[in-house]
């Protein structure tokens, strides 16, 4: 398959080439220069099939060309072995559980399934590689826990300081090895910088083999095209209505995702980017104008984003007509106080925990879905809500069960490294 840039149309790679390199020296992200569609067959099977099958079909698409089809099958069941059910919230309103996997995140797909692509391709090399990667929370664990004692791989995680839950710098911060965390003196935007002006410096470069483990990389966004093919196979199941999908959207990579599905054939009627504060796209797709702006904190850290990276793709998609694009995606923003009061009455109403993050998703759409009167809604549950215990916890007046997994990691010590958010400082510690 050929990859180009979306800062340079002309420039075209392998899919091993965008993989390993994460993103173009000159700037941009890499794109399929053909999005591939999935036949009129695998969509009338996808009820009866289970995720693994769903995941190999799809990534087939993108990566037969370069990986042999046994061992293609290998990294997909090894990567994608844990669920992402579809449950019933509300009339006319489900949610699709992506926690279900190593970290409790819907990273793990993404994560699980990169981690054993890059092993595959650079499994014959003698250079080692070292992955940079941004978190604002779950991304830090995903690719902490899917890399993990993977040999000729380091992996370097930026976080902003006191800017992620307890449980998730914990998960990424305890484990050692091949992993190093780094605690910026900054937010999200200013440790995303630094990924991209390393990328970007062409003397680093020549010193280090440097890739991206953070949604900017094309390896972590197709594996998180399978489990909306899966959701709408579980929904085909129950009900032949028009299908909205409601995602939680911080970085866009998960939403792309989504688009990509759809451009690969998957009938989503229509998608709703679900914005917490830092709701750059919404105002975009209200007012047609595009201004990042610094980021602010809020309960939905995952999504404290003001300058989305997967911004650019979602205009490729569209060839950058924001007509089309509106004709596909719905954006609508919700403030702290309305999500803390969404989990709170779904909790009371249903018995169902939301994440904040979920929470966000769970609004816009119930919103969008009084004007659709004959569809059915899913909303993506992006994070265990114990992940968020000093959040959730309070609003539901009763103990949230922390599962094994999270206890386990509260247990570990920390071992960070701080540093400022000058790309200089970043530099010498890359080269040291």
């Amino acid at each position: 398959m050929q990859i180009y840039s979306t800062q340079d149309k002309s420039l075209r790679v392998t899919m091993r080439e965008a993989v390993l390199q994460g993103m173009p020296a000159t700037g941009g992200l890499y794109m399929p220069v053909q999005i591939p569609e999935m036949s009129g067959q695998f969509f009338s099977a996808l009820p009866e099939r289970a995720l693994p099958e769903i995941a190999l079909g799809i990534a087939g698409k993108f990566f037969a060309d370069e990986i042999p089809t046994d061992m293609l099958e290998s990294i997909v069941h090894d990567a994608i072995n844990f669920d992402a059910p579809v449950v019933p919230i509300k009339e006319n309103i489900h949610t699709l559980e992506l926690f279900h996997g190593p970290t409790l995140a819907f990273k793990d797909f993404g994560a699980r399934f990169m981690a054993r692509v890059m092993a595959y391709f650079t499994q014959k090399q003698d250079e080692d590689l070292t992955i940079l990667v941004a978190t604002s929370g779950d991304t830090g664990s995903a690719v902490a826990s899917g890399f993990l004692g993977v040999e000729s791989i380091r992996v370097i995680i930026l976080y902003p300081k006191n800017k992620v839950s307890r449980i998730q710098e914990k998960q990424f911060t305890t484990l050692g090895q091949n992993i190093t965390a780094l605690e910026i003196d900054g937010t999200f935007d200013d440790c995303q910088r630094l990924v991209k002006s390393a990328f970007t410096n062409k003397a680093l470069n020549e010193q280090i083999r440097l890739s991206s483990a953070n949604s900017i990389n094309i390896a972590r966004l197709i594996p998180q095209t399978f489990y909306y093919f899966h959701a709408f196979g579980q929904i085909r199941q129950q009900t032949d209505k028009p299908v909205i999908i409601s995602v939680p959207s911080g970085n866009y990579g998960n939403l792309t995702a989504g688009l990509i599905a759809k451009k690969m054939g998957l009938p989503i009627k229509r998608f709703i980017a679900a914005s917490n504060t830092n709701d750059v796209v919404p105002v975009y797709l209200h007012t047609g104008n595009f201004k990042p702006r610094p980021s602010v904190e809020t309960i939905s850290n995952a999504m404290d984003v003001g300058d989305p990276s997967n911004f650019q793709r979602m205009l490729e998609l569209y060839d950058h007509d924001i007509a089309k694009i509106r004709n596909d995606i719905a954006g609508l923003s919700y403030d702290d106080e309305i999500t803390r009061q969404a989990i709170r009455e779904v909790y009371s109403e249903t018995g169902y925990l939301m994440d904040p993050h979920g929470s966000v998703g769970f609004l816009a759409l119930q919103d969008y879905l009084e004007y659709e009167d004959n569809s059915i809604g899913i909303f993506l549950e992006t994070a265990h809500p114990a992940k968020f215990l000093e959040t959730v916890q309070p609003l539901v007046n009763s103990e949230v069960r922390i599962p094994n997994r999270l206890q386990q990691a509260l247990e570990r010590k920390k071992k960070s490294v701080s540093l400022s958010n000058e790309f200089d400082e970043f530099r010498e510690f890359l080269l040291a």
